[in-house]
């Protein structure tokens, strides 16, 4: 496989778990505001997995660069770590929502 093809391919892999965490952060959240608290816990474990999963393809990518090979940069790699962030940060603020909808139920 060439250099293009696994930057490639590393780039669509991360998107598509990023993706995917996202998503599953998002629908955590709908559950909570519905006070579906287990429903929502569920959702988070999930995005938490495809997480996981971006992760060890980053971290693959960052050993294979310091073993010495050769990574090309390309606007899609970039854009990919950009989801991964957006991803990280959207788990953590649908963790912080389920908390605060779980506190509003406790007071109603």
């Amino acid at each position: 496989m060439s250099e293009v093809d696994k930057s490639l391919e590393f780039a669509m892999s991360l998107i598509a778990y990023s993706g995917d965490a996202k998503s599953h952060a998002m629908e955590a959240i709908y559950a909570a505001k519905k006070h579906a608290f287990e429903d929502a816990e569920t959702k988070l474990k999930h995005a938490e997995d495809a997480l996981l999963e971006a992760h060890h393809i980053q971290t693959n990518m960052l050993t294979k660069e310091a073993q010495g090979d050769e990574i090309k940069m390309s606007l899609l790699t970039i854009h990919s770590q950009d989801h991964l962030m957006t991803a990280i940060s959207f788990k953590d603020m649908a963790e912080e929502m389920i908390d605060l909808y779980r506190k509003i139920e406790s007071i109603s």
